[in-house]
């Protein structure tokens, strides 16, 4: 009698502890289903940001061609970025071989939006895919020492000044930024840019294009951006 009775209260303390494991466990995955369902209550608009690019103004400096360029962009939710980019873009080269002169300066445009894809949206690391479509529409001039008749003597000019171009293109963006002290961060970027559709003049195609760079059916490029956080 005394072995049933044991045996009964061992059976009774198996099924009272198993009992409490499922309840226990039931109540861990109810409350983790309740964090994973918990929706984001983030404001819709979170902000703007305006940045700077180095790359270009860099260019500018160490080469003949270049831009200064600004960009605006807005923030809703962490995860999406509508986004205006405004230049000015310049050249001034001197072709050795051809003893061509290239000059340009124009203003371009872009308007895209860029996504947030990491995981943490809020974090203060932030990783972009996104896209643009630009637009360029500039003058530019081109000029020559121009050539002698070696059996004449006369001196023939080639200057071709005020020759009309546009440009329309699409841009690939992938980058990242950080927050480096309160609303100031660096970002960086690498563009696949892919011509649509040009004009030029008759004279020949422009040697620079004012945001998109040395003409051309398809190019890279990066910008570096100091970004000021509103």
């Amino acid at each position: 009698m005394t072995n049933v009775s044991h045996t009964s209260s061992y059976i009774s303390r198996a099924i009272l502890i198993n009992l409490m494991l499922v309840l226990s466990l039931g109540a861990l995955a109810q409350g983790r289903k309740k964090i994973i369902e918990q929706p984001d209550t983030i404001s819709l608009f979170r902000g703007v940001a305006v940045s700077f690019d180095l790359v270009g103004a860099g260019q500018l400096i160490f080469s003949s061609y270049g831009q200064y360029e600004a960009a605006l962009r807005i923030n809703l939710k962490d995860q999406y970025f509508p986004v205006i980019e405004v230049g000015l873009g310049k050249a001034d080269e001197d072709d050795v071989s051809t003893k061509l002169h290239y000059q340009t300066s124009a203003p371009y445009g872009r308007v895209g939006i860029d996504f947030n894809v990491m995981k943490n949206k809020h974090d203060d690391y932030r990783v972009y895919v996104g896209g643009r479509y630009a637009f360029s529409s500039f003058k530019y001039d081109i000029f020559s020492p121009g050539m002698t008749d070696p059996v004449w003597g006369d001196h023939i000019e080639y200057n071709h000044p005020g020759n009309k171009g546009s440009y329309h293109w699409l841009e690939f963006v992938g980058g990242i930024d950080a927050k480096i002290w309160k609303f100031v961060r660096l970002g960086w970027s690498i563009r696949y840019k892919r011509r649509l559709f040009h004009s030029e003049a008759d004279i020949g195609n422009p040697w620079y294009v004012p945001g998109f760079g040395k003409q051309g059916g398809t190019r890279l490029g990066a910008t570096f951006n100091v970004i000021f956080e509103l």
